[in-house]
């Protein structure tokens, strides 16, 4: 009787879900006598937490360019005295929004997060981020400029803001490039 029980349960279906990660988590266990993984070392570049060629890469470069000039763009605009209040502070959070979005997706690209959590499309989340970070970029570095009344640190703010700007533009194509390259050479096979 203990048998069977034992066996019902071992012959269950495992629950389907829709994201990889929580399937790996509810895989059912290696029998006892199965040998143990092979050790992280033999796994290859694969088992390492950090990605070091995206350090060196030229979308991890044109990242960390756009994160330093959002910061220097917040900075000169935060120890400026400011002719318009609501300009500036549009242009405060909307540099600070984009300098943390731009952060979290060089932390995922740089840990692998897209590998684990590969429900979330993340091409297509970064594709948005920087459509619509951009736009707004872009409105508030002109909003910046129009107000800024020949103050040096708004007017270095503006400028910086454009630079990121430009730069976010350069991120867009190049994703862009890349995707459709992909999708062509997927289509083609």
């Amino acid at each position: 009787m203990a048998q069977c029980l034992v066996s019902r349960t071992l012959q269950r279906p495992a629950r389907r879900t829709r994201c990889p990660a929580r399937r790996l988590a509810q895989s059912p266990r290696a029998p006892t006598g199965a040998p143990p993984p092979p050790p992280a070392a033999a796994q290859g570049a694969d088992a390492e937490l950090m990605d070091g060629a995206y350090f060196r890469s030229c979308a991890g470069m044109i990242k960390v360019a756009q994160m330093v000039s959002l910061l220097i763009a917040f900075i000169s605009v935060n120890s400026s005295q400011w002719p318009d209040y609501t300009a500036y502070s549009y242009f405060q959070i909307v540099a600070l929004c984009d300098l943390v979005m731009i952060l979290f997706f060089y932390i995922v690209h740089i840990f692998r997060i897209y590998r684990l959590l590969t429900c979330v499309s993340w091409p297509l989340a970064e594709f948005l981020h920087y459509l619509i970070g951009t736009i707004l970029l872009l409105i508030a570095s002109i909003v910046a400029a129009s107000k800024s009344y020949n103050l040096s640190g708004l007017v270095a703010g503006a400028t910086f803001g454009f630079l990121a700007t430009i730069l976010c533009v350069l991120s867009i194509w190049s994703s862009y490039k890349v995707s459709c390259i992909t999708q062509s050479t997927d289509a083609a096979v």
